[in-house]
């Protein structure tokens, strides 16, 4: 399986006009010949179901949000409407969160690899799923570089020559959700864990600004949570000047 941007981009070096299906074809076979790219490892059953789990998660909560703001606003005639809608919607969302406990406990390896991660000052519940979701195959990263950029969080450089130097940025070319996902958990470590407070502490000495510190812990989280299931130790805060 290859990411459609590198089609996309091989076709523009290719100076390739057109788009049909037999072009697409040809474009494809000829950049698998070319590139030779790695075989897909597919995630286990479990991890699957376990990602859809997350996912539908993710869209209740969307949901809920959509219908607490339309709630402030809406007319008398639809306002018992939406919060019976909402009343479902809270139920489901607890129901929800259950089956990905239970999920995740049904399944030995998920369960240890859940409490590693758990072991993570600033990652709970809900961010140790999303992780598992994702992180779970570490053998699908050559490194944590390579997982960070599956999310879109490695540093994107631009700078030609002396003259052209622009600020560094997320690259966000990766798994949006998963950068949506991981920001309140960036935050809450930022400023309620010792070793994130110390994180933030070095980078403003250094010049940061509050932003780029930010999309730097959401970078870390993922540096950390691929080390602790890479090695299958806990955090170890002594490794983070904490």
């Amino acid at each position: 399986m290859i990411n459609p941007a590198q089609i996309k981009a091989y076709g523009a070096s290719r100076l390739t006009r057109s788009k049909t299906d037999a072009v697409d074809a040809r474009l494809i076979a000829d950049f698998c010949a070319e590139r030779q790219p790695a075989p897909w490892q597919a995630p286990s059953p479990e991890e699957i179901a376990l990602r859809a789990l997350v996912l539908r998660l993710e869209a209740l909560q969307t949901m809920r949000t959509q219908e607490s703001n339309r709630l402030g606003v809406t007319r008398d005639a639809v306002h018992d409407d939406i919060q019976q809608h909402l009343d479902w919607l809270d139920n489901a969302i607890k129901q929800l969160i259950k089956t990905i406990d239970e999920h995740i406990d049904k399944h030995p390896d998920l369960k240890q690899k859940r409490t590693l991660l758990n072991s993570i000052p600033g990652v709970g519940e809900r961010t140790s799923a999303l992780m598992l979701a994702f992180y779970a195959n570490t053998e699908r990263f050559a490194n944590s570089r390579q997982a960070a950029a599956f999310a879109g969080l490695d540093p994107r450089q631009y700078e030609s020559g002396s003259s052209v130097k622009g600020k560094p940025r997320l690259s966000k070319v990766g798994h949006a959700f998963l950068r949506k996902a991981l920001y309140m958990p960036a935050m809450v470590t930022l400023y309620k864990t010792a070793w994130g407070k110390d994180f933030k502490d070095r980078l403003t000495r250094a010049g940061k600004p509050p932003k780029l510190i930010i999309g730097a812990m959401m970078r870390k989280l993922v540096h950390v949570a691929f080390g602790v299931l890479k090695s299958g130790k806990i955090f170890d805060p002594a490794l983070h000047n904490a």
